[in-house]
């Protein structure tokens, strides 16, 4: 991540060269309409840093390629996360913890599609402000917006002004109403929860896409949402912790209660966190 990379100081041992990142599916437009791919995470992993092989601190663990830095802390954190303390807060305690509510949903899948094309942490700065703009992603409040809304929105400076991604929020938002009628946003999104999750070791383990993102943006464009490529998809699932890919060795590996840090279903704990 090139933002977390920024920030990089000489206060953590690095034990390897790579890490998961939630700004890997950043595309150059957008999916849905024009939807990024694996090709385009591969590219951003190349350029910024954590696939590059680039360390900082005293050195490389026998754990070594693990792509994690040890803080100060102790805590085992991937590079994107371990010195920026607003990521760093983001990893510890949202990152890949379950959100199984509607508003929480929205919140996360708005944000998602916002982040197409950039990096996570312009996101996440900006989130108090789109919070603020989007009626605390509200999704009954969001449906009545109208074109009076886009252009307030397209003027404020405070977040990401593009037409075509609060357009498919606007529409995000009445389709979200539309399926309460069948479960509602929630039930559809956890119905795609694999059997297993990923057991990365390095960041060229984490996939960026899986059959079960690939069906679920399908589905849900079916079902008249925008911006909800298989990419995209695949990131919300590990945000809201639908799959776990936390490296190896993480100290959130396996902390999510849904997955054990070997990858299976967690069926000894029912910790369910809703935001």
């Amino acid at each position: 991540m090139r933002d977390a990379r920024q920030h990089m100081k000489p206060d953590a041992v690095t034990i390897g060269g790579n890490a998961a990142d939630p700004s890997r599916h950043a595309g150059a437009v957008g999916e849905g309409g024009t939807a990024s791919g694996p090709a385009d995470r591969a590219a951003l992993r190349a350029t910024t840093g954590p696939a590059n092989g680039a360390t900082s601190g005293s050195g490389t663990s026998a754990a070594s390629d693990a792509g994690l830095i040890v803080g100060a802390d102790g805590r085992a954190r991937p590079r994107w996360a371990a010195t920026d303390p607003l990521l760093r807060e983001y990893y510890d305690t949202e990152w890949g913890m379950p959100v199984r509510d509607e508003h929480g949903l929205f919140e996360r899948l708005s944000l998602e599609a916002f982040q197409s094309g950039l990096s996570w942490v312009t996101v996440l700065r900006k989130r108090p402000a789109f919070r603020a703009a989007f009626a605390d992603f509200d999704p009954e409040m969001v449906a009545e917006f109208g074109e009076v809304d886009v252009e307030r929105l397209l003027a404020d400076a405070s977040i990401i002004r593009n037409r075509m991604k609060i357009e498919a929020t606007l529409q995000n938002a009445r389709a979200t109403l539309a399926l309460r009628g069948e479960g509602g946003l929630a039930e559809l999104i956890w119905s795609f929860q694999p059997s297993d999750t990923p057991k990365p070791a390095r960041m060229s383990e984490v996939p960026s896409t899986s059959p079960e993102s690939v069906a679920l943006a399908k589905t849900l464009r079916a079902k008249g949402f925008r911006f909800v490529g298989p990419v995209t998809a695949f990131a919300l699932m590990e945000a809201v912790g639908i799959v776990d890919t936390h490296l190896l060795g993480s100290h959130r590996r396996g902390s999510s209660g849904v997955w054990t840090a070997e990858g299976s279903q967690d069926t000894g704990r029912l910790a369910v966190t809703e935001c």
